[in-house]
C-alpha cells in the first residue's frame, strides 16, 4: 500500500466524488482518521448525522466506492 499521505489523498479524492450525491440530502462527509489496520474513520454531518438509513449510506454506499477502488481497506466508520 502507498505510504499514509497518498492514501490520504485518494481517500479523500473519493469521498469528494460521493460529496454531491450527501450534499444533496442535506448532508455531507469529513475524513477523520486512517488506521494502521487500513479502517477509516468518517463524520457524517448534517442531515446524514442524523439520518435513520445513515448506516446504509455508510456500508453500501460509502464503504462500497472506497473498498471498490482501494480494496485494501479493512472498514469504514462512523465517529
Amino acid at each position: 500500500m502507498e505510504n499514509n499521505a497518498e492514501l490520504k489523498e485518494q481517500i479523500v479524492k473519493l469521498l469528494g466524488d460521493l460529496r454531491p450525491y450527501l450534499q444533496n440530502d442535506g448532508g455531507d462527509i469529513e475524513l477523520v482518521e486512517i488506521s494502521d489496520d487500513l479502517t477509516i474513520s468518517v463524520k457524517l454531518l448534517g442531515a446524514c448525522g442524523t439520518c435513520p438509513t445513515s448506516i446504509v449510506t455508510l456500508k453500501a454506499g460509502v464503504e462500497g466506492y472506497i473498498k471498490s477502488k482501494i480494496p485494501e481497506i479493512k472498514e469504514v466508520i462512523s465517529v
